[in-house]
C-alpha cells in the first residue's frame, strides 16, 4: 500500500458534521466523477468507497449500485464503481455542482467556515490527491485536475486558509501542488490523519536534522580548509622575508606572532591569538594577528615593487 493510500484510508475513518460531509461530496463528485444522465464514480478503495456510499445514504437517502471487477493489468486488483441514476440534478443542484444544467465550481457561500473549506480540500484529495512518502522521496503533495480555472480555484481555496499552493500545467492536466514539509505535514492533520501526520513528522524531523548535521560539518570542513590555505600563505610570506633579508626590518611584536605562525601552521587566526596569549606576554586577539599580517603583506608588495622598478 502506498503511503497516499494509507493517508486516505485513516482520513476516511474519522467522523465530520453534516455540512462537511457536503462540502467533501461536492468535492468528490466534482473532480472525481463522471456526470451526466447519471453518477458514475470509478474507485480503487474500499474505504472511500464505503464512505461515498455511506454520504449518498446519509445525505439523499439513496443507495447507489455498486459494481465490483478485477481489474488485471500488471497485478490483479478490485475495482468499485459507484452508480447513481436517482435524483441525478436534485443531487447536483443541492451540492452546488450544476446551476441552469451547467457544471460551475460551488460559490463561496457554500463553504462558509473554515472546517467546510478543509472538508472541501478534503474532498478533493481523496478524489485525485497524492502525497510522497516523505521516507523514500522529497516533500510532495499534489491534486490534479482537468482545467485552468479550477487549478486557479483550488490554489484560492488553499490560500483562504492560509496555505499556499501554487499550480502548473502538466500534459493536458493542471497540477495543484505543495512542496513545504511543514505545510503538507499540517495538511494531513489537517483533513485527520493523525497517525500518517505522526509518520511525516518522525521522517521530515530526521532529515532536517540530518541536513542541518551535514551542514554543520560541511561548514566546519570549510572553516579547516580555509584556516589551512590562510595559513600556507602567511608561512610562503615569512619565508620571502627570511630569503629577502626582510625579517631584520619587522618589529618584536610581529616577529613573535609570525615565530608562532610557523609552528602552527595550521591554526587558524583566532586559535593562533589564544595561543600566543596564553604561552607568552603578549596578549592580542584575532584582529591585532590579522593586522600584523596585513603589515609583512604590504612589506612584502612594497620589495617586489622596488625589484620590478629596479629591474626596468
Amino acid at each position: 500500500m502506498t503511503y497516499t493510500s494509507k493517508v486516505k484510508e485513516e482520513i476516511v475513518k474519522h467522523d465530520i458534521s453534516k455540512p462537511e460531509m457536503i462540502c467533501e461530496l461536492s468535492a468528490f463528485l466534482m473532480f472525481g466523477a463522471t456526470l451526466n444522465e447519471k453518477i458514475t464514480i470509478t474507485l480503487e478503495n474500499a474505504s472511500i468507497t464505503r464512505r461515498i456510499y455511506y454520504y449518498f445514504k446519509e445525505l439523499f437517502s439513496i443507495r447507489p449500485k455498486i459494481i465490483i471487477r478485477n481489474q488485471k493489468r500488471f497485478r490483479v486488483k478490485q475495482i468499485y464503481i459507484l452508480e447513481i441514476t436517482e435524483k441525478v440534478k436534485e443531487i447536483l443542484n443541492n451540492l452546488n455542482i450544476i446551476q441552469d444544467n451547467k457544471k460551475v465550481l460551488p460559490q463561496e457561500y457554500f463553504f462558509p467556515s473554515r472546517e467546510e473549506k478543509i472538508a472541501y480540500l478534503e474532498g478533493i484529495f481523496l478524489a485525485t490527491g497524492t502525497i510522497n512518502d516523505p521516507a523514500t522521496s522529497g516533500y510532495h503533495f499534489e491534486v490534479v485536475t482537468n482545467l485552468n480555472r479550477e487549478a486557479k480555484f483550488i490554489s484560492n481555496l488553499f490560500k483562504a486558509i492560509n496555505i499556499n499552493a501554487k499550480y502548473i500545467k502538466r500534459n493536458s492536466k493542471y497540477m495543484v501542488y505543495i512542496k513545504n514539509a511543514e505545510v503538507i505535514s499540517e495538511i494531513i492533520r489537517m483533513f485527520g490523519g493523525i497517525q500518517s501526520y505522526f509518520y511525516y513528522e518522525d521522517i521530515r524531523i530526521y532529515r532536517d536534522h540530518k541536513n542541518m548535521v551535514n551542514r554543520l560539518n560541511n561548514c566546519e570542513i570549510a572553516n579547516q580548509e580555509k584556516a589551512i590555505n590562510t595559513g600556507l600563505k602567511q608561512i610562503a610570506d615569512i619565508k620571502y622575508l627570511k630569503d629577502n633579508d626582510l625579517y631584520d626590518l619587522i618589529d618584536e611584536s610581529t616577529k613573535i606572532v609570525l615565530t608562532y605562525r610557523e609552528k602552527y601552521p595550521e591554526s587558524s587566526l583566532k586559535e593562533l591569538a589564544d595561543i600566543i596569549a596564553l604561552e607568552t606576554d603578549y596578549k592580542i586577539g584575532k584582529s591585532g594577528v590579522n593586522h600584523h599580517f596585513i603589515k609583512i603583506r604590504k612589506l612584502i608588495q612594497n620589495h617586489k615593487e622596488k625589484q620590478t622598478n629596479n629591474n626596468k
